[in-house]
């Protein structure tokens, strides 16, 4: 039977949903994210586009993000305060972030929060169960910690072979490595390829690299595979004679793959400050870890006294450029 684990991690809120002991969707929610899909957000027009298109607003927000609008009226002047609603968060790219995108408002609706990470699991309809430093870590079992390496590493086991799954500005690229009989090495990292995506909630473009496929009734065969695997909605080209399929999925929110591996530092810094909730004993709490995860955990002082109140110790930030990983907490 399938349940939502959640924990509301100190900078970082976390779930997965776990069925027969694995992870098969998996979604993280950091502070500093920005407004979330379906806030309500004041904000000022500072670039007003070419006919009403293609407008840029300020968003009333911490940090004052920007965010694209899709149309305003052509009589908007540059500086008219506006009311926004998010149709799609922040992302950030190789080389590039993306800000939000924004439609204007409904008139008299009233400025609001879109759902967290909590609620968006609780309206699956699944049971959620809280996951808490205190008690078992119930995520760990599950193989969280392995699901995170996973993603790091874009290397992505299964059974004859391996997935290498890679984030570009253009689209999110999965190859299907291995040996043995082409087409069922396609099936079966066609498979584990869905299945990526739907744990790491891949959107936008997405090309999958399968073993060539001369033969059309393979190619077909892939073609019902990926679409049975796959929950909808989403659109997807027939795999071609060289052995690629594009798949493209809605795009709301960044992906896992976006989150962990182009944001290293905040990667690091939510699992040390995860580590160091779990960290036993009495006395000082001595966080160490690279300089730059150290000063990302100091320059948010609410954390440090987040994890101070949790776990009744007074906390100690050490850097050292020669620690290796995320680094450690005792």
């Amino acid at each position: 039977m399938a349940e939502w684990l959640y924990e509301a991690g100190i900078g970082e809120a976390r779930a997965a949903l776990v069925e027969d002991g694995e992870i098969i969707q998996a979604r993280i929610e950091r502070d500093g994210d920005g407004p979330r899909v379906g806030a309500v957000v004041a904000a000022r027009l500072v670039e007003a586009g070419r006919g009403g298109k293609g407008a840029l607003v300020v968003l009333d927000w911490p940090g004052e993000p920007q965010a694209t609008l899709a149309a305003v009226p052509p009589a908007t002047s540059t500086g008219a305060r506006l009311v926004v609603e998010i149709t799609r968060m922040a992302l950030r790219e190789r080389g590039r972030d993306k800000p939000a995108r924004a439609v204007l408002a409904e008139p008299d609706t009233p400025l609001a929060d879109g759902p967290d990470l909590r609620a968006r699991i609780a309206a699956s309809g699944v049971a959620v169960t809280e996951v808490r430093p205190t008690g078992p870590d119930l995520l760990e079992q599950a193989g969280w910690s392995e699901l995170v390496d996973r993603v790091r590493a874009g290397h992505w086991p299964f059974a004859g072979g391996a997935l290498w799954v890679d984030a570009t500005p253009a689209m999110v690229l999965i190859d299907i490595d291995g040996d043995g009989d082409a087409l069922a090495l396609a099936k079966t990292g066609g498979k584990a390829a869905a299945a990526v995506i739907r744990c790491c909630d891949i959107g936008g473009s997405i090309g999958i690299d399968f073993p060539s496929l001369p033969d059309r009734t393979g190619r077909l065969a892939i073609d019902a595979l990926v679409d049975a695997a796959l929950p909808p909605p989403f659109e997807r080209t027939a795999v071609n004679g060289f052995g690629l399929m594009q798949i493209i999925r809605r795009r709301e929110r960044p992906s896992l793959i976006e989150q962990i591996r182009l944001d290293p530092v905040a990667t690091d810094a939510a699992l040390l400050l995860r580590q160091a909730e779990r960290a036993g004993g009495t006395g000082m709490l001595r966080i160490t870890a690279r300089p730059a995860v150290i000063d990302h955990i100091a320059a948010n002082p609410a954390w440090i006294d987040a994890l101070q109140t949790r776990t009744g110790r007074r906390v100690e930030l050490a850097g050292d450029a020669t620690i290796k990983g995320a680094g450690h907490a005792q």
